[in-house]
Order: structure tokens, then sequence, then C-alpha cells
């Protein structure tokens, strides 16, 4: 039987936050047995707590964010999905403001500081969602569909004009192994026709070519080369693995996206909360 995990010690990770601007520092601290996952904000009076479900999810523009009350954190999709590639079924991620740093716009750095930490293993069963009937979700030209499975696999489809590869599509079986060579590599990115929108909004202050990629013209603008040529889907698959670790549990299932975003990725890890609530009163 598979045990519940947690760190061995604190994995730090310091850096600018994306919308914000400002330097933020993240704590992720080793937590008890059936814990589960618990954002805290360290820079408010009483240290506000939100635990990271989708049912405190309140905002799903320009990535995932949640609340309870003062407690307040944006930008959580890729926190999550790195603890969630780990196993880590139980951790206080301590945040000196409202977003966590963007780091190279993926999920590397996190990555990389929560193995340096290393995981203990606990004592209780680890929990698992698994379908017990398909769902589906649909908004305008985004599908999503899950499925029964005894493992994490993702199938994803994206399409954006004029980006050279398009479409992109990609399947894989979801691992630490596959998420950390495959997935967390892949950075963020935005159009940049948006980009003047996002700016009236107070957004993306600490945006840049060094943690993010422009579409724009038919092109793909960023820093350094692109790390994967089909780089877009793999990281809406990164944020697929972060926003369904939302249902509260690890997930097994078989999911397939058609030109996914947080507000299906969101809707389907609620609609996975009310499944598994129905399931258990029958």
């Amino acid at each position: 039987m598979e045990k519940q995990r947690t760190l061995k010690k604190t994995a730090v990770l310091s850096g600018i936050a994306l919308h914000t601007g400002v330097r933020a520092i993240l704590k992720i601290n080793p937590a008890p047995e059936n814990h589960g996952i618990v954002f805290r904000r360290v820079d408010l009076p009483n240290k506000p707590s939100v635990r990271a479900v989708g049912t405190n999810v309140v905002d799903v523009r320009r990535g995932t964010t949640i609340a309870d009350g003062k407690g307040m954190v944006s930008t959580v999709e890729h926190i999550m999905a790195s603890l969630h590639a780990c196993h880590v079924d139980n951790a206080i991620v301590d945040m000196d403001g409202p977003e966590p740093p963007i780091a190279d716009g993926g999920a590397l750095p996190c990555m990389n500081v929560l193995l340096e930490a290393g995981f203990e293993e606990q004592n209780a069963p680890a929990e698992y969602w698994t379908a017990s009937d398909m769902i589906y979700v649909e908004r305008g030209e985004t599908k999503m569909v899950i499925t029964p499975c005894d493992e994490l696999r993702i199938s994803c489809l994206t399409s954006f004009k004029g980006v050279p590869n398009d479409p992109q599509y990609l399947s894989m079986v979801i691992t630490q192994e596959s998420f950390l060579k495959e997935l967390a590599p892949a950075r963020t990115f935005a159009n940049y026709s948006d980009l003047k929108v996002l700016f009236e909004m107070g957004l993306c202050k600490g945006g840049s070519l060094d943690n993010s990629a422009i579409i724009h013209n038919g092109a793909i603008i960023c820093k350094e080369e692109l790390r994967f040529e089909d780089e877009i889907v793999r990281h809406k698959m990164l944020d697929i693995v972060g926003d369904l670790y939302l249902c509260g549990k690890r997930v097994k299932a078989n999911v397939i996206a058609i030109k996914p975003g947080h507000p299906s990725n969101v809707e389907m890890a609620k609609a996975m909360i009310e499944q598994a609530n129905n399931h258990k009163k029958k």
C-alpha cells in the first residue's frame, strides 16, 4: 500500500512574481498526515491560510487564484503541479505576498528545490481520486473529458493561429520522472495582442522574456530558444497537472483536453470533487 508523503525539510524558492512584479519568497514546509496542501500568508496579521482545493478557487483569469477569508494566493498552478508530480500529499506553503515567484516561467525551479529537500514517507495510506464514471466539461472551443484509468495519463491538443507547429498535440503518462523531464521546463506564454490589456489590468509587472514566451506575427519570441518544439502544449499539460490536484487527492485518470485553460481545468476539478462526494453517499 502506498503511503502519504511530505518533505524531509523546508524547500525555498525566491524570485520575482509574474503579475505584481515584487520579489517573493516561498517556503514549502513539511506537514503532518492527512493535512493536505495549505497555503499560508505569513505577511498578513494572524497568517491567514487557504486550503488548496477547487471549492476555494475565486479567479481563473491568467492563472488560478484561491482564497478563504483574508488568505488569498494567486497563480498557484505551477506549485501545485510540482507537488502533485512528486506525490507530496501534505505541505504548508508559506508565502510573503499574494503570488509565488514566476522563476523561469515553468515548474522546473520548484521541482528542483523539492527534490533537493527530499521526501518522507508517512504512516497514513495515500489517497487517490479515481473516476467512477466519465466527466465531460465544455466551455466554447474548450473540451475536457476524464475517464477511468489506473494511472494519470493526459492527452492534450492546443491551437493558436499563426504559431509554428500548430496545432500541437501530446499524450503521456505523468510520473515524477516524466513531469520533470517533459513538462516542468515548459514556460508560460502570452499573445502579444493580449499584453496591452494585461498591463491595463495592472498585471504582468514581473513578466519578461526571461520567464515567458510571446506569440507575435506567426512567431514565438523568447530570450532563449524554445525548450521544446511543442512547448505550448506541454505548458498547458503542466497547468492541468496542477489545477486537477485541486480535487484534493492524487489523480489516477485518463484526461483528454482540447484547447484547455484554467477555467476548464478548475471546473473539472470541482466536478471531480462533486463526483467523489456523491460516490461516498451511495
